[in-house]
């Protein structure tokens, strides 16, 4: 029995992570403990907006799918729908609710509480055209920055940080931006008597409201310095030369002084500065037990989070609707979440500042974080046999958001425009991708668990939902097809839906979802085949009580096949509370087979 997950690079005498190598070296990382032989440019114009109920062209995939491309029609009821709408910012920044108003302990908010915009002379937002760039900037890995590009960003973020903070550019309005629209300063007329908050979390305009923050963002900073040219960092925490903290957030400023550093902010956790690595499934505890490689379970992770997304569409999650649950995607709630608490302050109320939603803003590192996650849209676009290429919706398309451009202009910009990034003027840097390379493998082949648990587990037919999550979930769960052929697969792809998901936004909450593991009391890591996925989400603003129902889902075609559970009636499904679960609940699970478009 094992449970590791092995990269196929060659060995080296060198440290994977050593400053003295000039060259990232290749890698074979391995968990030794307790293995066996059996391991193996167009105009953006303002759309004609239609309300939900106006709306009665459905697209036949929308229809089939749900929005997203997440649920068969079975679930359209559920998460996603196909009467989604387009997420529409309000024209009148002014009508931002102060986040006091949603608030009622201001004692443990610790960057203050006025999340809202500075007002602006405009009536209204113009919609903003994409200008033509000469060259494009690039994006490089910040772990590789030369000393002369760190002065750079440097210099660009201390005039940021520089400017009065009512100014629509400085470093506190930036900070302000992801308050606002991530703990429901802003709402959207649905109706005359309806209103719902705009929402960028937890839902498939995760990725294009982020790539629009960051592309103003960078664009100031490059004005502020006079350099067009300037491009963001990323944070190549998916690149072991590039798991840890990059240095420059930690290098002391003139006078030896760390707080003179630009890109350094107190709130962060000290003991996760380099050389500690990242942890890409953090969940607020500490591992520090020799048997765990961080690296390969980081790999592994992220081979889960993009590969095993390619023929399904829950790495983007389903398209947002005011009348159905929530659902993000497999980025959004595995790795950027984790980092989101990895960096956090542990001994701050809120694990401010990254991690927590309205404070998140205020570290340097949330922005070449957020490059990296942005990163990661790019890399699955791109991927190799990878039929899906996100949202395709109306909708989706003509969701927009408003901000303040580089030239202190008031725009609103769409979704549509952001898809393609050249056209926004940038790329990245092109940095190796072990994580394509290091698939998980099963504990256990072969185990006959479920059909072994028959008689101690119940089936999901006969558990009585919702059932809570302040301990281990065992499930027994129905497949709906055994046996398929490989021309099946191809046209569809089985599914491990869980809907109504209900937990109190305010925690971090996280479990861990395996399928057909045997309980033997080792922890089942992303190193192994049965671990299929993470459902986790950065806390929201403290004080309001305010519970989300979400939802998720996790492919589990090739799953079945490293396990060598095809033939098999029912499925284990083991849901493991790691953070935030104990008034948390979970009211179906199921499995479906999704049809690949």
């Amino acid at each position: 029995m094992a449970s590791l997950c092995v990269s196929t690079f060659p060995t080296t005498s060198l440290s994977p992570l050593s400053p003295l190598s000039s060259k990232p070296p290749p890698y074979r990382f391995k968990v030794s403990c307790n293995a066996s032989s059996d391991d193996h440019p167009k105009t953006s114009e303002s759309p004609n907006l239609i309300l939900p109920m106006q709306n009665n062209n459905v697209d036949r995939r929308n229809l089939l799918l749900g929005l997203g491309g997440l649920y068969g029609t079975a679930n359209m009821t559920n998460i996603g729908s196909a009467f989604a709408y387009p997420v529409t910012a309000p024209d009148d920044i002014s009508d931002c609710v102060p986040a006091t108003s949603l608030i009622n302990n201001l004692d443990d908010v610790v960057r203050g509480v006025a999340c809202c915009p500075p007002h602006s002379p405009a009536a209204f937002p113009k919609p903003y055209v994409l200008p033509s760039f000469r060259a494009l900037r690039v994006r490089s890995p910040a772990h590789k920055l030369t000393p002369e590009y760190i002065e750079k960003y440097k210099a660009a973020i201390a005039a940021m940080k520089a400017l009065p903070d009512d100014h629509p550019h400085s470093w506190k309005q930036q900070g302000k931006i992801h308050c606002a629209y991530c703990n429901g300063a802003y709402h959207q007329q649905l109706s005359e008597n309806q209103k719902v908050e705009v929402k960028v979390h937890f839902s498939s305009i995760f990725y294009p409201f982020h790539r629009w923050y960051l592309y103003f963002y960078e664009r100031i900073l490059g004005k502020l310095i006079d350099d067009p040219s300037f491009a963001l960092p990323y944070w190549n925490w998916d690149n072991p030369m590039g798991m840890m903290l990059p240095a420059m957030f930690e290098a002391p400023g003139p006078d030896n002084d760390l707080r003179t550093n630009p890109l350094f902010d107190p709130y962060r956790n000290v003991s996760h500065a380099a050389p500690a690595i990242v942890d890409l499934q953090f969940d607020d505890k500490e591992r520090g037990h020799p048997c765990v490689d961080q690296v390969s379970i980081n790999l592994c992770s992220l081979h889960t989070q993009m590969i095993r997304t390619k023929r399904t569409d829950d790495f983007f999650g389903c398209d947002p609707n005011p009348k159905v649950s929530e659902c993000g995607g497999s980025i959004e709630n595995g790795a950027h979440t984790a980092v989101h608490r990895w960096v956090g302050n542990p001994r701050m109320a809120n694990h401010e500042d990254l991690g927590n939603f309205y404070s998140a803003g205020y570290d340097p590192v949330f922005y070449v974080h957020h490059a990296n996650v942005d990163r990661m849209w790019h890399i699955w676009m791109g991927l190799k046999g990878n039929r899906n290429k996100g949202p395709r919706s109306t909708d989706w398309k003509n969701s927009s958001y408003v901000f303040y451009d580089e030239n202190e202009e008031l725009v609103r910009v769409y979704n549509r425009d952001c898809v393609d990034m050249k056209r926004m003027g940038y790329m990245y840097e092109a940095s190796s991708i072990p994580w394509k390379e290091s698939p998980p493998i099963p504990r256990v082949k072969a185990s006959k668990v479920a059909l072994k648990s028959v008689r101690s587990v119940k089936k999901a037919e006969e558990t009585e939902f919702p059932v809570k999550l302040d301990k281990r979930v065992n499930v027994l769960v129905k497949r709906p097809a055994t046996t398929r052929s490989e021309d099946e697969k191809e046209k569809a792809t089985e599914m491990l839906v869980l809907n109504g998901i209900k937990f109190n936004s305010e925690k971090f909450f996280k479990f861990d979802v395996l399928v057909n593991d045997v309980d033997d009391g080792i922890q089942t890591t992303a190193t192994s085949s049965e671990f299929v996925g993470t459902f986790a989400q950065v806390p929201h603003m403290p004080g309001h009580k305010m519970f989300i129902t979400s939802g998720a889902s996790y492919g589990i075609t090739e799953v079945l096949e490293d396990l060598e559970a095809e033939e098999e009636e029912y499925v284990l499904v083991t849901l493991v509370p790691r953070a935030g679960t104990e008034d948390a609940t979970v009211s179906e699970i199921k499995i479906e087979l999704l049809p690949i478009d």
